[in-house]
């Protein structure tokens, strides 16, 4: 599908410059088409579960496709934090093997489940430092020892965009014995994602940013020669052999990453998540990239013009699908920039820009104008330099 095809898919990118992916992707005809399908379906057919999962299992598929994975390699969960705490909490964290390593640009709801491991089962946990919205390899390599049971690193940080070495980082992790988590959630969609080329052992992505989905629906891919050694204690009726065996005294785990399944799905959201992924499958990944690339460097061209302070990366190496801006302000930035009809996502001391297949050139002209416009108001009064 080409781009302006593509673009054509979103309503409301008629009258609104969508720049808060990082947040919320748009919504798209074919998410709306298929959660009229779902209530379609709830008021025919009352309870008709056999088409309702075989949604579940369309969207396995579609995401397994996106990242180049098996089917089984995939589960179904309901958020980010769901799927870390099913890796974390069946480590096995004894002997000298007990570090997990993290960094300050990890979403918090990912970092939160690490640091609960503390607690309950004695990890320790290495935080690694930003540097003016930065965390190197090179500092990764460090932090990681025979000590380390697990790496965490994102794919794209939600902070600032910056993009991590994940290869690299995988092979110092495998050399010294660790497993690698990967949050993927700010990249998927956008940026190519290839398990095997990153040769993590976990990655996990939730449907509702870049994927084009609805909130409620995540999936945690685990590499197939690791998922026999889990038994998780989060657990649930679809993570059996058989779901519908209905035995209450046999706990069995389903082969491959099924076992970390829990309860009923989200049907709407697997509704939803199942169209996004589709549509989003449509693409070419690579041409994708290039897209956003290119937008996301349109965009810092003409805010550094403003005089604007960048928390996100100006090296495009290191650069996701945002450019951030920092600001004393960011509640009031966005709140103007709402009222242009330009959606931006603020965080903390910044404002998010987030970049998809759906933006063009107007968008990015539009949202720089609109930047312009409160900076003669306000300045923008950034408070950190950019990387």
């Amino acid at each position: 599908m080409d781009l302006e095809t593509f673009r054509g898919h979103f309503p409301s990118l008629a009258q609104d410059a969508h720049l808060c992916t990082c947040s919320e992707g748009a919504l798209s005809d074919r998410v709306i088409a298929a959660m009229d399908a779902f209530m379609t379906s709830w008021r025919r057919h009352g309870a008709p579960w056999t088409a309702w999962m075989d949604e579940v299992e369309g969207a396995r598929r579609a995401f397994a496709r996106l990242i180049h994975a098996d089917p089984d390699e995939v589960s179904v969960l309901s958020c980010a934090s769901e799927g870390a705490y099913q890796i974390a909490s069946t480590l096995p964290l004894d002997g000298r093997r007990r570090t997990l390593v993290t960094n300050d640009l990890e979403f918090p709801s990912i970092a939160h489940v690490w640091l609960a491991q503390s607690d309950a089962r004695g990890a320790r946990v290495r935080c690694l430092p930003a540097a003016e919205g930065l965390v190197t390899g090179d500092a990764y390599e460090a932090a990681i020892d025979d000590t380390t049971a697990l790496v965490s690193v994102p794919l794209a940080s939600y902070a600032n965009g910056l993009r991590l070495p994940v290869a690299r980082i995988a092979a110092a992790a495998h050399a010294r014995g660790a497993r690698v988590f990967v949050d993927a959630y700010q990249a998927a969609g956008v940026l190519p994602v290839d398990v095997r080329a990153l040769d993590c052992d976990y990655l996990v992505a939730g449907a509702l940013k870049y994927l084009l989905g609805a909130p409620g629906i995540a999936f945690l891919y685990v590499r197939g020669d690791r998922a026999g050694a889990h038994r998780p204690a989060l657990t649930g009726w679809f993570g059996r052999t058989n779901p519908y065996a209905f035995e209450p005294r046999r706990l069995d785990y389903a082969p491959g990453a099924r076992r970390f399944d829990t309860g009923t799905p989200a049907i709407p959201a697997a509704f939803a998540a199942r169209a996004g992924l589709e549509l989003v499958g449509e693409l070419d990944p690579d041409a994708t990239w290039r897209h956003v690339q290119a937008l996301a460097e349109r965009l810092q061209t003409g805010l550094l013009a403003l005089g604007a302070t960048l928390y996100s990366p100006r090296d495009a190496a290191l650069r996701g699908p945002q450019v951030t801006v920092r600001t004393d302000r960011p509640d009031a930035l966005a709140a103007f920039l709402t009222e242009r009809r330009v959606l931006a996502s603020p965080r903390g001391q910044a404002v998010r820009l987030s970049l998809h297949a759906y933006n063009n050139d107007a968008d990015v002209d539009r949202a720089i104008d609109a930047v312009a416009g409160f900076a003669r108001r306000a300045p923008l009064l950034g408070t950190a330099a950019g990387a």
